[in-house]
């Protein structure tokens, strides 16, 4: 396991993304809805930074399932949302990487009655995208690498590190649940 960003590095990409967030809304209601279950740590530190009326939500919405590094079928479960009828909505996600999971949700928003909606997204593989959707705000831009940690995992595990580490081949090809080494400074 290598560290790719400290956390104080995410500190200072989540300020930026909060900054341009509050700079875009202008203190109008916002609905902030995480994907989950990766999402978690980013809402929670995102929320604190935002100011004005906010509603919180979560949808959930995976296409990795167990051990697997590349991404399956896609399942949605929108019975958390909210009522979004005129709302302006931030779905945040912990990962843009082929675009799949971010694209459908916008959609499924937008069925749902937003008034608007607008994508944050800590970390974005270039490399991997597969739709014509650009996340409106980005944390980081990182290279196509598994990466765990701030609320990103492995098979369950390493959602709690402070920072975002990539996993290496070997870790990959530990049986499921076995300890993976603690990360290495890059």
């Amino acid at each position: 396991m290598r560290q790719l960003l400290t956390a104080e590095e995410l500190a200072a990409g989540i300020d930026r993304l909060a900054d341009a967030v509050r700079r875009d809304c202008g203190g109008r209601p916002l609905t902030l809805l995480g994907v989950l279950t990766g999402s978690i740590v980013l809402v929670a530190d995102l929320l604190r930074r935002l100011e004005g009326p906010l509603e919180v939500g979560m949808v959930w919405a995976s296409s990795y399932r167990g051990a697997v590094t590349q991404p399956g079928r896609l399942a949605l479960r929108l019975d958390l949302l909210p009522d979004l009828t005129g709302r302006d909505v931030l779905l945040v996600d912990d990962i843009f990487d082929t675009g799949r999971t971010l694209a459908a949700l916008v959609a499924a928003l937008r069925s749902h009655g937003a008034a608007s909606v607008k994508t944050l997204v800590l970390l974005r593989k270039p490399a991997r995208t597969e739709v014509a959707l650009v996340p409106d705000y980005v944390g980081f831009d990182i290279p196509d690498a598994f990466v765990v940690g701030y609320g990103l995992d492995y098979d369950g595990a390493w959602r709690n590190l402070p920072e975002i580490c990539t996993l290496e081949p070997a870790d990959l090809s530990s049986p499921p649940g076995s300890p993976l080494p603690l990360p290495q400074a890059e």
